[in-house]
């Protein structure tokens, strides 16, 4: 199957509406969300997450050998499968659109019959010792994106994000492996504050318990007035992270 790289459409949209990308009106999130809940999938930044447990890698590529037989053309369209030695991470998202779409929906629900025939089933965790799917990725904010964005592109060996439904700018791991990178326009220097920090994009019912631990951690929540599309937290030395969601953003 080949390397894909995933889009989001839902960085900071809403503190930055003006780079909204319009979904299909039939599809929004929240009807996303709750048709594959049940099944075992999340939402996670534009795409359909979950994992499957399995006694070996070996049985992780019998899964998936199974689910892309079930998926036929489709896998080349919108699965993305990460073989690991106990479990099978996958995810749908149209690789052409950049988001999830009706086409998705159908399939997450075949997979999740294909796997309950296989006595398998998806996981979207958390589960002891393992965190919940998520998706990472980097912001930098810069005065001037076009002049700092080659250097990240080249450090990084990255590509330019496929199809943009979200920030125009972005950059993506053309392997599908590292978190993307986008970036947040400036308007005047802030050299009392970091510039560069992590959204960390979890399923809606992971927040609070991913929150609680980090303040439990010795982090502080500095703003919530986003929220559920995104808290924003920091470490003890104010370096920020923020933790985001779906929601909020239709």
């Amino acid at each position: 199957m080949p390397a894909t790289v995933s889009t989001s459409t839902d960085r900071k949209l809403s503190v930055r509406p003006g780079t909204m990308c319009a979904m299909d009106e039939s599809v929004s999130r929240r009807e996303i969300s709750a048709t594959v809940s049940d099944l075992g999938w999340r939402y996670v930044l534009g795409s359909l997450s979950a994992s499957v447990r399995a006694e070996s890698s070996a049985g992780a590529v019998q899964i998936a050998a199974r689910l892309a037989e079930e998926a036929g053309d489709a896998a080349e369209e919108s699965l993305r499968m990460d073989i690991r030695r106990d479990r099978l991470i996958v995810s749908l998202q149209s690789f052409a659109q950049g988001r999830v779409t009706r086409g998705e929906l159908d399939l997450a629900r075949r997979i999740a019959v294909t796997l309950g025939e296989l006595g398998a089933r998806l996981d979207p965790g958390p589960e002891a010792g393992i965190r919940s799917v998520q998706v990472i990725e980097i912001a930098v904010d810069a005065l001037d994106i076009a002049g700092i964005r080659p250097f990240w592109r080249a450090v990084l060996g990255y590509q330019d994000e496929p199809v943009t439904t979200g920030t125009p700018d972005a950059l993506v791991d053309p392997l599908g492996q590292g978190p993307s990178v986008w970036f947040q326009q400036m308007t005047e220097p802030r050299p009392q504050r970091n510039r560069i920090h992590l959204d960390v994009s979890v399923p809606h019912d992971e927040t609070r318990r991913r929150i609680d631990a980090a303040l439990a951690a010795g982090g502080t929540l500095l703003g919530e007035e986003a929220a559920p599309a995104f808290w924003v937290l920091a470490d003890a030395e104010s370096n920020e992270v923020c933790v985001t969601t779906w929601q909020g953003r239709d």
